[in-house]
């Protein structure tokens, strides 16, 4: 079997699964039936987080060699996070691409994995909207915003979380 094809199982076996047995905190689909490589996820804000209310779109887009490699997760919702750059692709570990980390900065278990699921991806990015790593951000003006301006990093999640909601239910 080749492993485009593979890929293409296990992305159908895992969307059987989500669809079956959903996961608090998020939904997915395919953005276009015929498609199996490009999926639309809504994202819930997580209770007791400056996120929660927010009915946040992303779309998760795999590689045909998936699960070798990582997909790319990108909020298609404006979400203002310091692990989110501007155009909304989400930088966390297990979505890097696996192996030693050049700067030295993660180790090679905190990288992709082909064990990794779209539900643990998601699992990730929910933990990450709970708990900014503000260490390693890829968007610093937010992370900045959140260490020395907390009202001001509100005000803007906030306004994220509204609109979020407005285009929900358009």
């Amino acid at each position: 079997m080749n492993p485009q094809s593979q890929g293409s199982l296990l992305l159908k076996s895992q969307l059987r699964s989500l669809t079956k047995n959903p996961v608090d905190g998020f939904s997915a689909g395919l953005v276009d039936d015929e498609d199996i490589y490009k999926w639309e996820i809504m994202v819930m804000g997580p209770p007791d987080t400056l996120y929660e209310g927010g009915f946040f779109k992303c779309h998760m887009t795999f590689p045909k060699e998936y699960p070798l490699r990582p997909p790319k997760l990108k909020f298609v919702s404006d979400v203002w996070h310091p692990n989110v750059h501007e155009d909304g692709e989400v930088c966390i570990s297990i979505l890097h691409e696996p192996g030693e980390d050049k700067w030295g900065y993660e180790k090679a278990s905190e990288r992709w994995l082909p064990i990794h699921t779209v539900e643990t991806i998601m699992i990730s990015v929910i933990s990450m909207l709970s708990d900014p790593n503000d260490e390693s951000p890829a968007n610093i003006d937010a992370a900045k915003e959140w260490r020395t301006q907390p009202d001001v990093f509100k005000k803007k999640v906030q306004r994220c979380v509204r609109r979020s909601q407005e285009a929900a239910f358009d």
